[in-house]
């Protein structure tokens, strides 16, 4: 991937200033990912993101040291993400797919543990996605969802509003992915945090 200094400067100054704009009404973008972090740990063996999305969770893992693939259906927003982890020298860090959550390429028991950060609220229905999450987690993984809470939507819906966009939420909520998960027999622990919950489920 070609990548000038020119864009990858232009993009850095609009990722700092989207994290300011939102510092300024009080959601700390490296304090949440922080906190999922915390509430992961330990994290270990092979590591999958589900959602990269622009990746600013991605660029969170990374410069946490850890080594892992990353999936989104976009690779429009996927080349943001790239952008940021190629700005603090993090490629290396990091492999990007391009999949279908509800249809993973990937092995039976192929990763360890697994995010999906702030990607709950965005589906449609759960079973489909958890199920395949479920089948490519290893005998002793773990599946650590993040996303908004009530206060963390609201806040979002005020930042989407400043730039004049809406900010598009299913009725899909991470207590009903707990609920989902618990049914597959796995051990659930929800973390309440300041705009986001984490949901820790284990096998």
């Amino acid at each position: 991937m070609q990548i000038s200094e020119n864009e990858l400067v232009e993009n850095h100054k609009r990722f700092l200033e989207r994290i300011e704009l939102y510092r300024q009404h009080g959601y700390d973008f490296d304090l949440e990912r922080s906190f999922v972090i915390e509430k992961a740990l330990p994290i270990s063996g092979n590591i999958l993101e589900a959602g990269t999305g622009k990746g600013y969770f991605s660029l969170a893992l990374a410069q946490a040291g850890f080594h892992f693939t990353t999936f989104d259906i976009s690779g429009s927003e996927q080349h943001y993400a790239r952008l940021n982890l190629a700005y603090y020298g993090l490629m290396h860090h990091i492999r990007f797919d391009l999949a279908d959550m509800e249809h993973l390429s990937y092995p039976d028991a192929s990763y360890d543990a697994i995010f999906a950060v702030n990607l709950v609220h965005h589906l449609d229905s759960l079973e489909p996605a958890c199920g395949e999450l479920v089948r490519v987690l290893s005998a002793s993984g773990k599946i650590v969802l993040a996303d908004f809470n009530e206060k963390g939507l609201a806040a979002v819906d005020r930042f989407h509003a400043l730039e004049g966009r809406k900010h598009q939420v299913s009725s899909v909520t991470i207590g009903d992915a707990g609920t989902l998960f618990a049914q597959y027999g796995m051990e659930v622990n929800l973390h309440r945090g300041n705009h986001l919950d984490v949901l820790v489920a284990k096998r």
